[in-house]
């Protein structure tokens, strides 16, 4: 199963808009991917551990290894075809 991590923070404005884009695609990937939000400001070892310098930034996991990583926002149905050529 794929995983989807938004690394994210309250004040960041691009994090907020592209939120309810990683929720609609959450909910329409249920059972084939799971998707998870890191607040990198409640979370910096784990942030830093990953290599986080922007956010937001997306990273997508396959078998616990990262395969996709994305910096700044994208539409749903990027984020689709980017899940999509994964699955």
């Amino acid at each position: 199963m794929l995983v989807m991590v938004d690394f994210w923070a309250p004040w960041c404005g691009p994090c907020r808009r592209i939120a309810p884009v990683v929720a609609a695609v959450a909910d329409e990937y249920v059972g084939k991917a799971k998707v998870c939000k890191l607040d990198v400001d409640k979370n910096r070892p784990t942030a830093q551990k990953y290599g986080i310098k922007g956010i937001p930034t997306l990273i997508i996991f396959k078998n616990g290894r990262e395969v996709k990583r994305m910096v700044g926002s994208r539409t749903r149905s990027q984020l689709k075809s980017e899940i999509d050529a994964l699955l």
